[in-house]
């Protein structure tokens, strides 16, 4: 079965309170819920961590490569614009990634328009609110089906 680790950074964790009017009033666990449900949909494992701290979403990822995790969706909060360390974890251990952020990074400050982790995912996906977990985990899988065919 193909498992997927979604990590979130810091302030995630403030979802459905923090500045509603750029990340909408949808919570994390509700987020995580709908991901859940989509994720069995397609008959693919899925497991949840977040932290406001670098060192310990370092370890996640590290952990999720040990663990014989398949793909990561990964939403690095702040982390984004300058975390060479998470970055370098991403690359490090292989597994396919997609970035994602509830807003358009893009239509916001001009700091936030740069990611040193997109570069070492498969893509990015920014703007669609909490639509951007869903169309993550609907490319990953995808493309993981694709580089691991169920067999009979």
């Amino acid at each position: 079965m193909i498992r997927i680790k979604v990590i979130n950074g810091p302030n995630l964790n403030l979802l459905g309170i923090r500045e509603p009017q750029i990340y909408g009033s949808t919570t994390l666990d509700e987020i995580e819920d709908r991901l859940r449900r989509e994720a069995g949909e397609y008959g693919v494992g899925i497991e949840f961590f977040r932290s406001n701290h670098e060192g310990a979403i370092i370890d996640c990822i590290h952990e999720a490569a040990r663990s014989g995790f398949d793909g990561l969706i990964i939403n690095p909060g702040a982390f984004t614009h300058y975390s060479y360390a998470i970055r370098d974890a991403v690359a490090a251990v292989g597994i396919p990634a997609v970035e994602v952020h509830l807003s358009n990074v893009y239509a916001r400050e001009e700091f936030r328009s740069r990611s040193v982790i997109a570069p070492v995912c498969l893509g990015q996906i920014s703007g669609f609110g909490e639509a951007s977990y869903s169309a993550a985990l609907f490319v990953l899988v995808r493309k993981l089906k694709e580089e691991k065919p169920a067999v009979d």
